[in-house]
């Protein structure tokens, strides 16, 4: 359920934003267009917001600018600091994409980005089962993530890291578990979701899956 990545949350936390920013060059792809893939990640979004792996509260800080109302839900305490330090009025819980304080509120549109990767494909369909019990009709779920259009295609980018003498994103590639568009196309279609990807740069794609 992602919690196995914690220790690396932690350690991230002090260098995430700089990552983002294209500091880091072996990530610098991953996180090509950041600010425009958050934009449309809160482009997409509508009314009360749940947002899962906040980190430290990018997306959340323009979900807010927004006007939008969110609840956000991180398990790295690490992480958790650095957002409530950024967002002082947020209302922000322990959790993670399976175990989280079901809100009291009605939910619209449920939101993450560069996280849910962090979950395996069986954990993957588990979780989106039960967003589908949070969501009415026309409900979202809007997630912008790293997913490869077939298996190769996640073969040659590991290739191509290795090739480039990136070994840290290599290793990250083969670690984490990182799915296919068809294989999410089918866990947010059995679950009653008509589902789009958009490509937003070389890894990271936008997936806006509306509740039938």
């Amino acid at each position: 359920m992602g919690r196995e990545f914690l220790g690396l949350f932690d350690e991230w936390a002090d260098l995430y934003d700089d990552s983002v920013a294209g500091a880091d060059i072996q990530y610098k792809d991953v996180f090509k267009n950041y600010d425009t893939i958050l934009a449309e990640v809160t482009e997409y979004s509508f009314g009360s917001i749940l947002e899962f792996g906040v980190g430290t509260g990018n997306l959340t800080k323009k979900l807010l600018e927004s006007g939008y109302q969110v609840i956000g839900i991180e398990p790295s305490a690490a992480m958790r600091e650095k957002a409530a330090a950024k967002l002082p009025s947020l209302s922000l819980f322990e959790g993670d994409f399976l175990h989280f304080p079901t809100p009291s509120e009605p939910v619209h549109t449920i939101v993450s980005s560069f996280a849910f990767h962090h979950l395996t494909d069986s954990e993957k369909k588990h979780a989106v089962n039960e967003y589908a019990k949070l969501l009415q009709s026309k409900g979202k779920i809007v997630f912008a993530d790293t997913v490869f259009e077939t298996e190769q295609h996640k073969e040659l980018a590991i290739n191509k890291a290795r090739e480039q003498g990136f070994s840290d994103l290599a290793e990250d590639l083969q670690r984490e578990y990182y799915t296919t568009i068809p294989k999410m196309e089918q866990i947010f279609t059995t679950n009653g979701f008509q589902v789009t990807f958009d490509q937003m740069n070389d890894f990271v794609w936008l997936i806006v899956a509306v509740k039938k």
